[in-house]
């Protein structure tokens, strides 16, 4: 067993038995994809990962989120939601959606481009307003778009997948660079996951390693987290949790630090309150 206690801070539920696709999901989960909440739970419990941060999966369930919520609701306290919804959602919405525990929303550019979030000024208001997170996965040069609209608001903003950049561009692209500047402002933090959706290699991702450890190294083991990115949708090679442990082991050698982004960074940006385990 891993010996750490670990807070999954990207992983995703499926259930189509119970909460059956949504009529206009473009890509629905199939063979080792369909990951049930009971499921996850048995990996929990085989890793040593006391609570997780459920991300709405575009995939399955676009903006339907009865999944999402059910597993939380039936999770004691172990889990807490990222939730997908549509782009004029209200507050009173939004309201509903915190207090059965999402603390935020995903704005997925990557998948859906730029155009439809560089205007974004009112759901971003909503989200600052209830202190819910911008949960915004970019890839390449996306961020460059979006930099206005996140200067000119105030939202806690967690920044999804290492930001996706392009390894063959290096640590000086403008994009990566803008990423970088987002450090030192306490509304900020990084995900620490998501290497096998930017890498060009195969396991262990040895070309992404230096984005996350500047991510690192800039924001701060106090503004970074992991995330397996479980149950792996479209994955190109084997994947197993294990061995995304492992590799957040290897890549954060000192312990603190590694503590910090495993348990204390989730633990107190998203209210998990089982102090006992926070040693």
């Amino acid at each position: 067993m891993f010996t750490q206690p670990v807070i999954d801070c990207h992983h995703h539920v499926f259930d189509p038995k119970n909460f059956p696709w949504a009529p206009e999901s473009a890509y629905n989960p199939d063979g080792h994809e369909l990951a049930t909440p009971d499921y996850y739970r048995a990996v929990m419990q085989a890793y040593n990962i006391r609570h997780s941060l459920i991300v709405g999966p575009t995939s399955g369930y676009n903006t339907d989120n009865r999944c999402l919520l059910d597993t939380i609701k039936r999770g004691e306290g172990r889990f807490k939601g990222i939730a997908v919804t549509p782009r004029d959602v209200d507050s009173d919405t939004l309201a509903c959606l915190k207090s059965q525990g999402i603390v935020g929303v995903a704005l997925n550019v990557a998948m859906l481009g730029t155009e439809p979030f560089i205007q974004l000024d009112g759901l971003m208001g909503r989200l600052a307003e209830l202190d819910l997170f911008a949960q915004i996965q970019v890839q390449n040069d996306q961020l460059l778009a979006l930099m206005p609209l996140l200067s000119r608001t105030r939202t806690r903003l967690l920044i999804d997948h290492s930001g996706r950049p392009d390894v063959g561009a290096g640590l000086a692209q403008p994009a990566f660079q803008a990423l970088l500047s987002l450090a030192g402002q306490q509304r900020t933090s990084v995900k620490l996951s998501g290497l096998a959706k930017f890498t060009r290699q195969p396991y262990p991702f040895s070309d992404g390693h230096p984005y996350l450890l500047a991510l690192l190294d800039a924001f701060g083991a106090e503004h970074c987290m992991w995330g397996s990115d479980w149950p792996f949708l479209r994955a190109t090679e084997r994947m197993d949790m294990g061995t995304q442990l492992l590799l957040i082991e290897q890549l954060i050698p000192d312990e603190k630090s590694r503590r910090q982004v495993l348990w204390h960074t989730p633990q107190r940006l998203f209210g998990f309150t089982e102090l006992q385990e926070s040693r």
